[in-house]
């Protein structure tokens, strides 16, 4: 009797499937169908000529093999032939040569070992089709929040498991300079990448990817949430500093004072999340000049030359402002190029009473020195060969931070172009 039961309870197995893997029905159907072909396949050489007709709702499964009915003693393949009086003597007394016999099978007839097969056949197939909708359900979730509880930290890695117990890795490229993690906490990240080799789903999460800092500000801020407020760029350099540019399509509404909040109540947890990373929150213009001044707040912007073909600016300031655009560490400009998709070089003003009509740009100079070397000299603020020859040697080592050997080469160059 135990046989007997065996392949109602596979049904009965496949109802608590579908209700705890969020299979639907008619998948499950016709997986089960397909593990029945698979077992009978391999036991009868061939599934073409069987029916399997499966009813989950009453819990059975009928199995038909079709026959070709020949005379008595010819049978050559019993697998595919029965003999007239076999067939007459099966429920079809008006059998008849070269018709076809339908003859019914009692799959738990066949023993334990093939019950065993059909029960690992329907459970690596079940395995298949989780992991399959593992995959189409995060890859639909790319560059979403998802939250996790820390299960293991390796050194190059954090493993994370989400509500449903599916699996999350957090690289330690993807994570921010500070992050610390202790077993069972609760972090969140963004979906980054989600790939499906061999069948196998990585789900790779991401709290450096500029779109955590999105859905961060649209899980703080409501009008972003309602589409009244729309962030238009995010640059970012995890853990240091980042630019976020908003627009609104409200005219009532201010979007910086909005996201910020009142005294920074919506932006400082924001900064918390992401370990005081510093935020600047401007107001989005599709005036690219315009931009690129709000951009490199909080230095004030003489005028600027725009070549929107090439993505590049040329921006003049006030001596004083070259060192608030550059910012520390060239952060401040790095982000504004990356924010407004410009190039940006920055100069002195050359309204300024030191820079005369005999000056020239380092840039005439990139066939004697060498590009890398102009650029680190102009990013600290000297763009001008006159300019680097006024400024004190150790001054420009130290802002541009080259060997004392290159900077001397530099100002030996410079000199002779003025003794010439």
């Amino acid at each position: 009797m135990a046989k007997k039961e065996a392949t109602p309870n596979m049904i009965e197995q496949f109802a608590d499937f579908k209700e705890t893997k969020g299979i639907d029905k008619t998948t499950m159907i016709s997986v089960l169908e397909e593990s029945f072909r698979n077992v009978l396949g391999k036991m009868f050489g061939t599934d073409e000529n069987l029916d399997v007709i499966l009813n989950p709702d009453k819990g059975d499964v009928q199995i038909f093999q079709n026959l070709t009915v020949v005379p008595d003693g010819e049978v050559t393949d019993p697998k595919l032939e029965i003999s007239l009086s076999d067939a007459r003597a099966d429920n079809d007394p008006e059998a008849e040569i070269g018709e076809e016999h339908t003859k019914e099978i009692f799959f738990e007839k066949f023993g334990r070992r093939a019950i065993l097969t059909l029960r690992q056949t329907l459970q690596s197939k079940i395995l298949d089709l989780q992991k399959e909708a593992v995959f189409a359900k995060f890859k639909a979730l790319e560059g979403q929040l998802v939250s996790g509880e820390v299960y293991q930290t390796w050194s190059r890695e954090t493993l994370l498991v989400d509500a449903d117990n599916n699996e999350l890795l957090l690289p330690k490229s993807e994570s921010i300079p500070g992050d610390f993690f202790r077993k069972g906490e609760t972090i969140r990240a963004v979906i980054a990448n989600v790939d499906n080799k061999n069948n196998n789903p990585k789900i790779t999460v991401s709290r450096t990817n500029e779109n955590f800092l999105r859905r961060l500000f649209e899980l703080e801020v409501p009008e972003i949430q309602d589409g009244l407020i729309n962030i238009r760029a995010v640059a970012r350099i995890p853990g240091e500093r980042a630019k976020i540019a908003v627009e609104s399509y409200d005219d009532r509404i201010d979007p910086v004072g909005a996201c910020v909040g009142v005294k920074g109540s919506r932006i400082h947890g924001i900064v918390r999340e992401l370990h005081n990373e510093n935020i600047d929150v401007i107001p989005y213009t599709s005036n690219d000049s315009l931009f690129i001044q709000r951009a490199l707040s909080p230095a004030k912007v003489s005028s600027i030359r725009l070549d929107p073909e090439e993505k590049k600016a040329e921006v003049f300031l006030r001596p004083e402002e070259v060192s608030l655009a550059i910012g520390k560490n060239g952060l401040n400009i790095k982000l504004a190029s990356i924010l407004t998709g410009y190039t940006i070089d920055v100069y002195r003003d050359t309204d300024d009473a030191s820079v005369d009509d005999e000056d020239i740009y380092l840039d005439e100079f990139k066939d004697e020195i060498e590009e890398w070397v102009v650029e680190a000299i102009k990013k600290a603020g000297f763009v001008t060969a006159k300019s680097v020859l006024n400024a004190p040697r150790d001054m420009l080592v130290e802002k541009a931070d080259l060997e004392e050997e290159t900077v001397d080469n530099v100002l030996e160059i410079l000199r002779a172009e003025f003794e010439e």
